[in-house]
């Protein structure tokens, strides 16, 4: 595949591909005021639209986070025998995905989590991608997973799974504040569940669900 270049895009199984960040626009990405679009997953390819929406499905402004609905000539027209699926996952001939992101002004897209592990802890959202991201900076983490159990004050707690690597020493308390000092007070885990790995389905992601099961009764 020496011959090959990199693109990255964005789509679904129900959609097909809807987005690409072409080879130009790596290029561009070259430029250091223009790196920022090295995280994003391009805009929308031609007969494809894309639009950012809130909860009550009433399209944001460029630069706001809320769910990504895509339109496209593929899109599903449903699933098979589950009209009750069917309904959630569609808005009008629009498909909302489930994924969190904005668009920028030049209508480039960027993820920013899925919608179902966001945790909302005293009002305020937390996406645990990006807290996520702090702790696989750190040396003593392996592999971390960031997700929301039930609290009887702030509805959500906002807390970690974390495989630590061979011959880490670290404790929980030490591990919660070094991340205090990189992040917000509510988004940082209040407490953090060491394990020996993480749950996983056959397609490797991590499974929140399970680990909401396991640690929710748990402090």
């Amino acid at each position: 595949f020496r011959q090959c270049g990199f693109v990255q895009g964005y789509g679904s199984t129900e959609a097909g591909m809807v987005t690409a960040l072409s080879v130009a626009d790596h290029v561009r990405a070259s430029e250091p005021e223009e790196e920022r679009l090295l995280s994003s997953c391009g805009r929308a390819l031609p007969g494809r639209e894309v639009r950012i929406v809130d909860g009550a499905g009433v399209e944001l402004p460029d630069g706001q986070v809320g769910e990504i609905e895509t339109h496209t000539p593929g899109v599903m027209v449903g699933y098979w025998n589950d009209a009750a699926a069917t309904a959630r996952a569609m808005d009008g001939d629009w498909l909302r995905t489930g994924d969190l992101g904005y668009t920028d002004d030049l209508g480039y897209v960027y993820l920013v989590d899925r919608k179902n592990d966001m945790v909302v802890t005293g009002g305020e959202n937390v996406y645990p991608t990006e807290v996520e991201s702090y702790f696989y900076e750190d040396q003593d983490v392996l592999e971390a997973a960031v997700f929301g159990v039930p609290d009887p004050q702030w509805v959500e707690r906002v807390v970690a799974a974390v495989v630590l690597r061979p011959g880490a020493q670290t404790t929980e308390q030490a591990l919660i504040q070094r991340m205090r000092s990189q992040l917000s007070a509510y988004k940082c885990p209040k407490n953090i569940f060491f394990t020996s790995e993480l749950p996983k389905s056959g397609a490797g992601k991590v499974l929140r669900k399970e680990l909401r099961k396991r640690y929710g009764a748990n402090k």
